[in-house]
């Protein structure tokens, strides 16, 4: 999966799609190996707990995001302003790099230099 923590990314099918205007959020955490992202702000959900849990003390709900499918989020490029899709590529020195196909802006770097790939 393109998407990394950090990214920042649009929901674009589900219950938390935005319906409007697409509002950027930040990818807190990828599981099982890029199925699934927890968003912040997406996705939350309320767990009521008994007191001397944890994280609070004296009982209640606390409010959560649980992770949603990595299929229904879209990088969001801040050259663009929408989501777009990803790609990889090797850019002049040789280094793997992830691109916006829409306006082949580079993202960051993936992979360290290789000798291979480097234009001459």
């Amino acid at each position: 999966m393109k998407i990394k923590r950090g990214d920042l990314v649009v929901v674009v099918a589900g219950d938390d799609k935005d319906r409007a205007e697409p509002r950027p959020r930040v990818v807190q955490e990828v599981l099982d190996e890029g199925k699934k992202v927890v968003i912040e702000g997406v996705n939350l959900v309320y767990k009521h707990v008994r007191r001397g849990h944890p994280r609070s003390p004296q009982g209640g709900r606390l409010r959560m995001e649980k992770p949603i499918q990595s299929s229904n989020v879209m990088y969001y490029c801040s050259e663009c302003g929408k989501g777009v899709k990803l790609g990889y590529r090797y850019n002049d020195a040789g280094e793997k790099e992830r691109f916006c196909r829409s306006c082949s802006n580079g993202v960051g770097v993936v992979s360290p230099a290789r000798e291979k790939y480097a234009k001459k």
